[in-house]
């Protein structure tokens, strides 16, 4: 386990290098460090349709996210298919993490994923933006970037 001291220097680290990133540069470092949280939504257009009806395939993509974020999930990452519009119709997942929460919908007509990311530790939405796109097959994606304070 690590130390108070040990998670503070991690988390100024994280917080700095965050500040650098350019897609929120709209941010102080003093905002950075100081907010609870960081959420971001990811909506990423014309996904290949055979990834986004595999569960088995959104169950892989947490499990790969959450280790190049550096977030620890919690539990299972819960897969269900559902939706009586076809407009709406498809894959919602949610995944617990330590800090937070990954959530997902899936839209089969429009072959689009919406994905949020939300925790109190630090990440870098530019990493989750390109490997999301890139995972889910997708051509464009544009992000919206939070803070929680």
């Amino acid at each position: 386990m690590k130390s108070t001291v040990e998670t503070h220097k991690a988390v100024n680290r994280r917080s700095a290098a965050l500040a650098a990133n350019s897609t929120v540069s709209r941010f102080s470092p003093s905002e950075l460090h100081n907010a609870w949280g960081l959420a971001c939504s990811f909506d990423i257009y014309n996904c290949n349709p055979a990834t986004i009806r595999d569960a088995e395939k959104i169950k892989q993509f947490v499990i790969e996210l959450c280790e190049l974020i550096e977030m620890k999930r919690f539990g299972e990452t819960l897969v269900v298919d559902f939706g009586e519009d076809e407009r709406v119709a498809g894959y919602s997942m949610v995944q617990l993490i330590e800090t937070s929460l990954i959530s997902a919908h899936f839209a089969n007509q429009s072959n689009a994923t919406y994905l949020d990311v939300f925790s109190c530790k630090p990440y870098d939405p530019r990493v989750v933006e390109e490997f999301a796109t890139e995972f889910f097959g997708g051509s464009e994606c544009i992000t919206q970037i939070n803070l929680r304070r």
